[in-house]
């Protein structure tokens, strides 16, 4: 199968607040970064078995809501997204954090699979897909096309 992935974020703007304090910097980060901006590609195990393909994807801390699952144009794509408040402990309050954790991982399915039957269940912090394969791929037979 072929992964397809889009990553966005940068590494730079979180080192750049840890090096110097956001809280002596307060809208530094908000000028040149989106530094709310959460974005993982979370791993994956397939298997192929003789019947389906199984997809188990790594995605702690989620809920059932949060996930959208669906298929277009022979891709697979899956996707989560939480909120994630984070808040400071002092009675005065010279910032407060509003995020979303997301998460998106897509795949191109084979043509053996029966798109239409694709099952998902989430439990333990892991993401359950079964995707059955069609019995048997049926390849229509060669014809000779003559030019008149």
């Amino acid at each position: 199968m072929l992964t397809l992935a889009k990553r966005n974020g940068s590494f730079w703007p979180k080192v750049v607040s840890d090096l110097l304090g956001s809280e002596n910097w307060p809208d530094f980060d908000n000028r040149f970064y989106d530094w709310d901006e959460k974005f993982e590609i979370p791993s994956v195990n397939i298997k192929e078995t003789d019947k389906t393909f199984q997809v188990e994807v790594a995605a702690p801390g989620f809920e059932k809501k949060d996930f959208k699952i669906e298929t277009s144009e022979g891709v697979l794509t899956i996707q989560a997204e939480k909120e994630v408040r984070k808040e400071s402990d002092k009675e005065e309050m010279r910032r407060q954090e509003f995020s979303y954790a997301s998460i998106k991982r897509s795949f191109s399915l084979p043509e053996n699979a029966e798109r239409d039957k694709i099952a998902a269940k989430y439990e333990n912090g892991i993401l359950h897909l079964e995707i059955p394969k069609i019995k048997q791929v049926v390849t229509p037979p060669r014809k000779e096309i003559k030019v008149g």
